[in-house]
């Protein structure tokens, strides 16, 4: 749909950015802390960053790759000196941009807001901003519209920054028909596998070996220490189900709150665009205004022609191939100069040319949806369950602290927190701090660490609440234990065998197959059984073969054929590819694909561009890392 946001991208992804940040996990926070502590891991200029900030970051991360793994994800993936490290280069990263946006005052106007705000699909119904679900997210993680959006504010003006760093690189179109040259190159290739199946046989594994073997990775046959436990969660969701609401609760609330509900006029349009940017030469844009002004005389004399002339004039992306057709949208949606003349039409009317920052428009309004008041009964689902989340909300907050304090009190039983709260206590499966497969809500580092504490081992005491996600807090108690043990030789000597003899068979294949390779290479026969040949591409994705593979084919000399190239695949054997034609298919001036190429290739550049612009930012703010206090973070 042609609004404003649309051709605004960097404007998007930062509302990706907060929306999954702010609305669907922890709430809008302040990036800048000037107040030290001895917690501190790293000093980024004058902010500093926190034990807090790294345990929030981590939890926000953590949320993330659940949504998107589901139950196969494993927090342990995030517990390494590596991940720790990166998080911290993200944060670092972050309060760099955070100090120089803030520098160079860079501002957001209320119009660009707005726009933001309105394009968020959390925020929407049927496609259009709705105030109501603005204000009830906004209530339901406790904050403020004047908070969320001067925090806002300042993540699309640190967005504008990295737009104007990132996408400042450019790269020529003849540097981008050499990579096309490049990447549509096609060269025809056998392959031939040498498995180390066939030399299995050949293998002797002594029981010194395996014995050796299992002497030096005894971690490897360690069962992990594990632990079965029983907890209880207190969430909003979970408060939610015991609220109540009754019918004159909601009609007072509909009576009290009637002019929220308003379903403003909507209005539907259809339109071509020709395209002209707002900086543009005097001659493009007289050029531009006089083909939409000749268009517009085809319009006006065929008006039922406008859905063909848009599939065949208009420039813009999201409409031109359904006729020009807009949809409903209502005030604030477009641009003004574009917004004022649809509301000027009447239905069924076609516009004057109309000029915006995008170009030139010709307009035909195709419907109208008058203001309307919805009836109680078509929103009371709606409100009821917005009484229902406030209700809970305020309840969770009232509760949380109670509940953290019955637990804490009364530590060595669930029940008497269950009863108050009146909570279902459940139970895990055994799992360990890395397998949490059977951990369910339990998978949270924090809850792991302190089911694996000695107090809550040995005394099978409940762990303090502990916050899992927005608005959820989790007590647990260890109901039993199993501690680490190493499983003895004789159960894993075959393992070992098997583990051993794979190993020796691989390297013989390599040995036999680097010989082979050899004797290709000097123009010696091989006796080797190839596969039908087949056509690759450089530029073509996997095709079928590894990574390394593509590149080695693609590496080996092409002056004589056929040429050959050989690899190692861990697991397969030893490849040898042999070579036998070589095509360079020539770009032609006008292919699409060049300025494709020639855009990624500027992504690119632009990265590069803003790891050099990052580097910058460190030596201009300095940046101090206390590596004992990151090695400690968890």
């Amino acid at each position: 749909m042609f609004d404003a946001v649309r051709n605004r991208k960097f404007i998007v992804q930062a509302v990706l950015v907060v929306i999954v940040l702010s609305f669907a996990l922890w709430g809008v926070g302040d990036y800048l802390r000037n107040m030290g502590t001895p917690g501190d891991i790293a000093k980024v200029g004058g902010s500093r960053v926190t034990q807090q900030d790294m345990q929030k970051a981590l939890r926000e991360q953590q949320e993330r790759l659940r949504g998107m793994f589901g139950a196969g994800f494993d927090p342990a993936m995030l517990d390494s000196p590596e991940a720790r490290q990166a998080l911290l280069d993200t944060l670092i990263r972050q309060r760099l941009v955070q100090l120089q946006a803030q520098k160079s005052h860079l501002t957001v106007g209320d119009e660009q807001l707005r726009e933001v705000i309105a394009s968020i699909p959390a925020l929407q119904e049927e496609g259009q901003f709705s105030r109501e679900r603005y204000e009830a997210a906004l209530r339901s993680q406790g904050l403020t519209q004047a908070g969320f959006e001067a925090q806002l504010r300042q993540d699309l003006a640190v967005q504008q920054l990295l737009a104007a760093v990132a996408e400042s690189a450019f790269v020529s179109r003849s540097s981008a028909e050499r990579w096309m040259n490049v990447l549509l190159q096609e060269r025809e290739v056998s392959e031939a596998l040498i498995k180390p199946e066939q030399y299995l046989a050949q293998v002797k594994v002594t029981t010194e070996s395996v014995k050796d073997y299992y002497e030096k990775n005894r971690k490897q046959f360690e069962l992990p220490e594990q632990v079965r436990a029983e907890y209880l969660v207190l969430s909003q969701d979970k408060l939610a189900e015991q609220v109540s609401v009754s019918d004159q609760e909601v009609k007072e609330w509909y009576e009290k709150n009637a002019e929220r509900y308003k379903q403003a006029e909507e209005r539907r349009a259809s339109h071509i665009l020709i395209q002209v940017p707002k900086d543009a030469k005097e001659a493009d844009v007289k050029a531009a205004r006089d083909k939409a002004e000749e268009i517009l005389k085809q319009v006006r004399k065929k008006p039922g022609d406008f859905a063909r002339l848009a599939k065949e004039h208009s420039r813009d992306p999201g409409s031109a191939a359904n006729g020009g057709d807009l949809g409903f949208f209502g005030r604030g949606a477009m641009v003004k100069p574009f917004e004022d003349a649809v509301f000027s039409l009447k239905e069924g009317e076609i516009s004057d040319v109309v000029r915006s920052d995008f170009g030139f428009h010709i307009i035909k309004l195709t419907g109208v949806r008058g203001e309307k008041s919805p009836k109680l009964e078509e929103i009371k689902p709606r409100i009821v369950a917005e009484l229902k989340a406030e209700a809970a909300a305020k309840k969770f907050l009232e509760n949380a602290e109670a509940f953290s304090n019955l637990v804490y009190e009364q530590p060595d039983s669930l029940k008497p927190a269950a009863e108050k709260f009146k909570l279902d206590v459940q139970q895990t499966g055994f799992f360990s701090r890395t397998d949490r497969a059977a951990a369910g809500p339990l998978g949270n580092d924090r809850v792991v660490a302190a089911l694996f504490s000695d107090d809550a081992i040995k005394n099978k005491r409940n762990t303090e609440a502990i916050e899992i996600g927005p608005n959820m807090l989790v007590a647990a108690r260890v109901l039993e234990h199993k501690p680490a043990t190493l499983r003895p030789l004789e159960a894993v000597a075959a393992e070992i065998e098997a583990k051993l003899k794979a190993e020796e068979a691989a390297k013989l294949a390599q040995n036999e197959g680097e010989a082979k390779l050899a004797q290709l290479q000097k123009g010696e026969q091989a006796g080797l059984a190839w596969s039908k040949p087949r056509t690759i591409r450089r530029g073509g994705g996997p095709q079928g073969l590894p990574a390394d593979a593509l590149r080695i084919i693609f590496r080996a000399p092409a002056d004589k054929l056929p040429s050959y190239a050989g690899l190692a695949l861990p697991g397969e054997g030893y490849a040898i590819y042999k070579i036998t034609r070589v095509d360079q298919p020539k770009v032609a001036e006008n292919d699409p694909r060049v300025r494709s190429q020639q855009g990624q290739l500027a992504q690119l550049a632009g990265a590069e561009d803003f790891d050099a612009y990052l580097a910058a930012l460190k030596k201009r703010y300095g940046v101090e890392i206390d590596k004992d206090a990151l090695a400690a973070a968890k």
